[in-house]
């Protein structure tokens, strides 16, 4: 539907401007892992992973910061009627599913 066409599209955006016009010191290495569109596309919640774990108060504090400017970034990029507000959190299915990986794994141990 269009609320996940429109979350591919925030997500590849978003990334591209964390990565190159976004200078907050706080926001290091993440991916951003999906993107969730309120059915009347008026929030965008973006789930992300930070390499740094110790720093993910830090990253989620730049992330909010910088909303409002990336929020004005992408209603220049997408031609919208209305771009949505965005909110990040913190995406721990990465770290269960690695956690999990590894449960699997110690309870199989190779032969």
């Amino acid at each position: 539907g269009i609320e996940e066409r429109l979350g591919d599209l925030i997500q590849r955006e978003v990334s591209e401007l964390i990565r190159l016009e976004v200078r907050d010191p706080r926001i290091g290495m993440i991916t951003i892992t999906s993107v969730d569109v309120s059915p009347d596309l008026s929030h965008a919640k973006i789930f992300f992973t930070v390499l740094e774990k110790d720093k993910l108060p830090d990253t989620l504090q730049g992330l909010g910061r910088s909303a409002g400017f990336l929020r004005s970034q992408l209603a220049k990029r997408i031609k919208m009627y209305t771009t949505p507000e965005l909110r990040f959190a913190y995406d721990e299915s990465v770290e269960r599913g690695d956690h999990l990986s590894r449960l699997i794994d110690s309870a199989n141990p190779k032969k």
